[in-house]
C-alpha cells in the first residue's frame, strides 16, 4: 500500500514537471493563441491575419512531436514529418523576407534541432504578421529571388498563393502524419477561435 502511494506520488510529480516545462516553453513561443484581430480591414491587416492563422496551425501541428513522429513517413517516396517541417521553415523564410524586403538567396545554414527550427519558424511568421499589421501598402512587399547572379521579383500576390498557402497545406500534412504515427493533433486547438477550447 505504502509503495503504491509512493509510486503514485512520483508519477504525479514526474508528469506535473513535464507539464510545467511544456507550459514554460509555450510561453516563449508565439501563436499558442492567435493575437487579437485588428480594428479595421485593410489589405495589410487581412494578410497579417492569414499569417497569424498559419502560425497558430503550425504551433499546434508541431506541438509535442516525438522523435518517432519526426522520422515517420507514409511511403518510401514520401517526405518524413521532419522533412516537411524543414520545408515549412524554408517557406517561413520566404514569407518573412518579403516583409523585411530582403532577397531569398539560399545558402548554407547552421544545423538546427527540431525545437530550434520550430521556434525560428514561429518567429518568422510573427515577424511577418507584425510588419504587415503596421503597414498600409501591401505592394511594397515583393518576393525577390537571387540565384547564380540572376534576380527575379514577384508581387505579394505570389506570396499569398505561393509560400503562405503552401505552408498552410503542409501544416495539414504534419497533422495527418502525426496522426498516422500515433500522436494526434490536440483536438482542443480551435482554428476557428484561435485558441484552446476549455
Amino acid at each position: 500500500m505504502k509503495l503504491n502511494l509512493i509510486f503514485a506520488f512520483c508519477t504525479f510529480l514526474f508528469f506535473s514537471t513535464i507539464s510545467i516545462a511544456q507550459e514554460t516553453l509555450s510561453d516563449d513561443l508565439p501563436y499558442y493563441e492567435i493575437p487579437d484581430y485588428p480594428e479595421s480591414y485593410t489589405a495589410c491587416t487581412v494578410a497579417a491575419r492569414m499569417i497569424d492563422g498559419l502560425g497558430f496551425r503550425y504551433y499546434w501541428a508541431t506541438e509535442g512531436l516525438r522523435d518517432v513522429d519526426l522520422v515517420y513517413k507514409p511511403s518510401e517516396d514520401g517526405r518524413t514529418t521532419a522533412e516537411t517541417i524543414d520545408h515549412l521553415y524554408g517557406l517561413s523564410k520566404v514569407i518573412v523576407n518579403a516583409t523585411l524586403k530582403k532577397p531569398n538567396s539560399g545558402g548554407d545554414e547552421a544545423e538546427m534541432t527540431f525545437a530550434e527550427k520550430r521556434k525560428k519558424t514561429l518567429e518568422n511568421f510573427k515577424t511577418a504578421a507584425d510588419i504587415l499589421r503596421k503597414s498600409d501598402d501591401l505592394s511594397q512587399f515583393t518576393l525577390i529571388f537571387e540565384r547564380g547572379g540572376n534576380s527575379s521579383e514577384f508581387p505579394f500576390w505570389n506570396n499569398i498563393n505561393g509560400p503562405i498557402e503552401d505552408a498552410v497545406w503542409h501544416c495539414g500534412q504534419v497533422v495527418l502524419l502525426r496522426r498516422a504515427s500515433g500522436n494526434p493533433f490536440n483536438s482542443k486547438a480551435s482554428v476557428f477561435m484561435g485558441k484552446l477550447r476549455n
